[in-house]
C-alpha cells in the first residue's frame, strides 16, 4: 500500500491508496464514517482495472490526518480481536 497526499487543509484530506481494492477502501470508508469529528467520507476508483482508490475526507473540529489515525487505529484493534476469536476455533 502507497499513501499519497493530494491535497490537505485543516479540515480536508484528498489522498490516493496506491496498491489498495474495494476491499479495504471499503472497510476504511466505513471506520471513518464512525470516527468522531468526520463530515465526509469517500473514495473513487475511475478505472476498475487501472485505476488508484482517491479518498476524501473533510472533518469538523478534528484535524483528518488525526481521524485518519483514529480510524486506522481502531481497524487494527478490530483485526486483532479477529485474528484472536479465530484462533479459539
Amino acid at each position: 500500500m502507497e499513501f499519497a497526499v493530494i491535497e490537505e487543509t485543516k479540515t480536508k484530506l484528498v489522498f490516493d491508496l496506491r496498491g489498495e481494492t474495494h476491499t479495504f477502501c471499503n472497510l476504511l470508508k466505513d471506520e471513518l464514517l464512525n470516527t468522531k469529528g468526520v463530515e465526509i467520507a469517500t473514495y473513487r476508483i475511475d478505472h476498475p482495472l487501472t485505476g488508484v482508490p482517491r479518498f476524501l475526507l473533510e472533518t469538523k473540529g478534528v484535524e483528518p490526518k488525526k481521524a485518519l489515525k483514529d480510524a486506522l487505529a481502531s481497524i487494527k484493534k478490530k483485526a486483532e480481536s479477529f485474528k484472536k476469536e479465530a484462533a479459539e476455533f
